[in-house]
């Protein structure tokens, strides 16, 4: 029978392609698009304010209440944050991924790839809560500047009532500090892969027909490489919008998207409400890739 069975089986490739392929697809379908058409649906839901039942009738109620100046101040501080942390990122992360393709022997670059990765390998709330206690006011930050005389200048900056507070710890700035330290590695090793397919011989011909290493970088090394910077950015920027570890134990008063999905489905219970701010981090997303795709950020993939 299973002579058969395997004798069968050769003879048909597509099939053992459809076998193989069919537990991925059953789980993609039912588990991550069904979740995602139940949050859609919940989504046209609302809630009764005066039962706190959810009403099963189909409105738009609730998305006009993501138009509230304070629902949009959520999503305008989450969509910066993301772009601030994906463009610091791409700043920190370029130079050291060049170099890592470039010029670091094999032994340095080992190093490197285990220097980048080795964060990753610990648990995501350990490296959380210990930047906690890196940016307390008793921290190593506030020490240090202490010790270098430049307390004051910490102090006049945390008086900021946009980006300070409290404490390091308590603000949009260490918000900002922890998201660009937890998801740089991300934006590190698809920049540094872009890098690596870059043919020296293209940089050479540059060079030989006179640009000089500028121009080099921007006509040659930056337009190959720009398929690992938007790889790099669409895990930063999706993953920074839908966090809601970091803002809960960093920021101040100031709701991100994914605390008030929590906030409103944990807290409140208005699940239509969390449904519908869930739907506007895929809809920013598709709206992100799709420019990313007009740009051609897509054709060197």
């Amino acid at each position: 029978m299973w002579r058969r069975l395997s004798t069968y089986l050769y003879l048909h490739p597509r099939l053992v392609l459809l076998l193989l392929l069919l537990p991925p697809l059953i789980w993609f379908l039912v588990i991550y698009i069904g979740a995602l058409l139940t949050m859609l649906v919940n989504s046209f839901f609302y809630l009764d304010g005066f039962t706190g039942q959810v009403v099963r009738q189909f409105t738009l109620q609730t998305y006009a209440k993501l138009l509230i100046p304070t629902n949009l101040q959520i999503f305008f501080r989450t969509v910066a944050m993301a772009l601030a942390v994906t463009i610091a990122s791409i700043i920190i992360a370029f130079p050291l991924s060049y170099y890592m393709a470039r010029f670091a022997s094999r032994r340095m670059k080992t190093f490197l790839y285990l220097a980048v990765t080795l964060p990753l390998w610990s648990s995501y709330v350990v490296r959380v809560y210990s930047w906690k206690l890196i940016l307390a006011q008793e921290g190593i930050v506030s020490w240090f500047a202490r010790i270098v005389h430049l307390d004051g200048l910490l102090s006049w900056y945390l008086s900021s009532k946009l980006l300070g507070g409290p404490s390091l710890a308590v603000s949009i700035t260490g918000v900002f500090i922890v998201f660009l330290y937890i998801w740089l590695p991300y934006m590190i090793l698809p920049i540094q892969t872009a890098l690596e397919r870059v043919p020296k011989s293209l940089i050479e011909a540059s060079g030989d027909l006179g640009a000089k290493p500028a121009q080099t970088f921007r006509n040659v090394i930056l337009p190959l490489a720009f398929p690992g910077v938007i790889a790099g950015s669409i895990f930063t920027f999706s993953l920074t919008l839908g966090d809601f570890i970091v803002p809960s134990l960093f920021g101040n008063s100031s709701f991100f998207i994914g605390k008030a999905v929590l906030t409103y489905e944990g807290t409140s219970g208005n699940i239509p409400l969390a449904a519908a701010f869930t739907m506007g981090p895929i809809v920013i997303m598709v709206v992100y890739l799709l420019i990313a795709r007009k740009l051609g950020a897509f054709d060197a993939l």
